[in-house]
């Protein structure tokens, strides 16, 4: 089984926000490829990084998940590059970890 992590900003790299309904696409479109999702939406969470050494980027994202029993690198590749697009990111994580269900 595998647990895929989508992590979606609040806001484009201008600093404009996401609408709802940008979300809620996200959020159909992965209930009719695997039934289910959770999303995490109520606090978003932070992410800091340093950029270079003198400027930290903060970001405030949501974070969507997904559960399948197998690994298509191929469809979430393309789907993780249309979202960077829809999103208008450099670069949008989604991460993908083999977890054994007890």
């Amino acid at each position: 089984m595998f647990l895929f992590q989508i992590l979606l900003p609040l806001f484009d790299n201008s600093g404009n926000p996401f609408h709802q309904q940008d979300y809620t696409h996200v959020r159909d479109e992965l209930m009719g490829r695997f039934g289910g999702i959770t999303a995490y939406l109520r606090s978003p969470a932070e992410g800091v990084w340093q950029e270079t050494p003198s400027l930290t980027i903060h970001d405030e994202i949501v974070i969507y998940e997904v559960m399948a029993e197998t690994l298509d690198r191929v469809w979430w590749s393309s789907y993780r590059e249309e979202l960077t697009k829809r999103f208008r990111q450099e670069m949008l994580i989604v991460r993908v970890s083999e977890v054994q269900l007890l």
